[in-house]
């Protein structure tokens, strides 16, 4: 299939990001909040099959030496073709000088190990909705 990587949020329909992450059981809110987060970030990726929005991501960065991954999906019609490691692959090239945290959710952790990343010892997390995240599988 043939797609196209857009790294600037115009156009960007945020109301379909927001259902994507939804569909996907990843955290959504408002399509305003998500073009508001997407907008404030250091970089982000769209990818898209003609005008469809198949998968996107995004970094928040120092720029330096810290950045931290995010809202990375792919739509569920697109998984499977490798999206989602082009969305990393796009995205970690803009960071490449830094460290990088993020956090999987539980059952992904080896797509982003075979990306090289590995496991924290030391990771803590402080969320607004902490019996949600542990009942998930975030946090004990």
């Amino acid at each position: 299939m043939n797609f196209e990587v857009r790294f600037d949020c115009e156009e960007v329909d945020w109301q379909n990001v927001s259902d994507i992450l939804k569909s996907v059981g990843m955290a959504h809110h408002g399509a305003e909040k998500h073009e508001a987060a997407f907008r404030g970030s250091y970089t982000t990726v769209f990818i898209y099959q003609g005008k469809q929005l198949a998968g996107f991501g995004r970094a928040i960065s120092d720029g330096v030496y810290q950045a931290g991954v995010y809202d990375v999906a792919v739509a569920t019609d697109f998984q499977g073709q490798g999206l989602g490691r082009l969305i990393m692959e796009k995205i970690l090239s803009k960071i490449s000088n830094c460290n990088i945290i993020l956090y999987a959710s539980p059952g992904k952790e080896g797509f982003y190990e075979k990306l090289q990343f590995r496991k924290m010892k030391t990771g803590m997390a402080r969320f607004m909705n902490s019996e949600a995240m542990q009942a998930k599988g975030f946090t004990e």
